[in-house]
């Protein structure tokens, strides 16, 4: 119910799922990004994430806070094969319907965002027996609503942007199994059978960041983690996450972290205390 690639997803961290997802902000406002494109959305606003869709929460005001509510197809289509699934689950997932934010202009949407505040509730609450069935029972409920009142558009070229997704997917997963290694442009491109130059379109058109950023990127996110959670030396951190050279390393994080990574680990040590 809650995988998502990479593992460990969180804020800042673009990932992406099996399953669909809808966003609720509790407070304050966030921007989320999806496929490439921001969506600002304010306190009691929503957004629908489908399946695959590569996104990212990257802004979040002070005190913000959403929820997410993750669920998979087989929830939605009952049983493989049914009438449901090939009616009104499968044309919708398998669309080129990237994502639907719901900020309850007009009727449906505010029945639909009342919905998500109920489902909250129903998570907060001590579990009785058969929550589950009553989660599930809204979930449905909400997607009949979204799928009532949503049109799916015939001139976009779905199967286009379904490989486009795939192959960026096929990237980003390559440089989340490999980041340690010395990996080059040329290898990113090659597990998705794209010329070096159609690979830095394909990171830029959806990321907004060429692919040797993204990998120093995550680089810094996954040594932040070493930094906070193990005793390594910042040579050894280094190393496991890919650096050859210390000082390449200290500068990069510097840029990302605006201080240095002895200063980072100090810092959250001194909060943790």
């Amino acid at each position: 119910m809650h995988g998502s690639i990479p593992e460990g997803r969180g804020f800042n961290d673009l990932h992406w799922h099996e399953e669909l997802q809808i966003t609720l902000v509790t407070k304050g406002k966030l921007v989320i990004q999806v496929n490439g494109i921001d969506h600002e959305l304010e306190t009691g606003q929503a957004i629908l994430i489908n399946k695959g869709a590569l996104h990212v929460t990257t802004s979040l005001t002070h005190n913000g806070q959403y929820v997410s509510f993750n669920f998979p197809e087989k929830l939605l289509a009952f049983y493989a094969d049914s009438a449901m699934e090939k009616n009104y689950v499968l044309p919708y997932t398998n669309s080129s319907l990237v994502s639907l934010a719901i900020k309850g202009d007009v009727e449906w949407e505010s029945k639909v965002l009342e919905m998500l505040w109920d489902m909250k509730k129903k998570f907060n609450m001590k579990k009785n027996w058969g929550w589950e069935y009553e989660v599930a029972i809204k979930t449905v409920q909400l997607w009949f609503t979204l799928i009532s009142n949503i049109s799916l558009s015939s001139e976009e070229a779905p199967g286009y942007l379904k490989l486009q997704q795939e192959r960026l997917q096929l990237m980003l997963s390559f440089i989340h199994q490999n980041y340690s290694n010395n990996i080059t442009l040329q290898e990113i491109a090659d597990v998705a059978h794209l010329s070096v130059s159609e690979c830095t379109r394909s990171f830029k058109r959806t990321i907004h960041m060429t692919p040797y950023d993204f990998l120093i990127k995550y680089r810094i996110k996954k040594s932040s983690e070493l930094l906070i959670s193990t005793d390594y030396t910042i040579t050894e951190i280094a190393h496991r996450v890919g650096f050859n050279h210390v000082n390449h390393f200290i500068q990069s994080f510097k840029k990302y972290h605006e201080r240095t990574p002895k200063d980072f680990r100090k810092f959250r040590n001194e909060i943790n205390e």
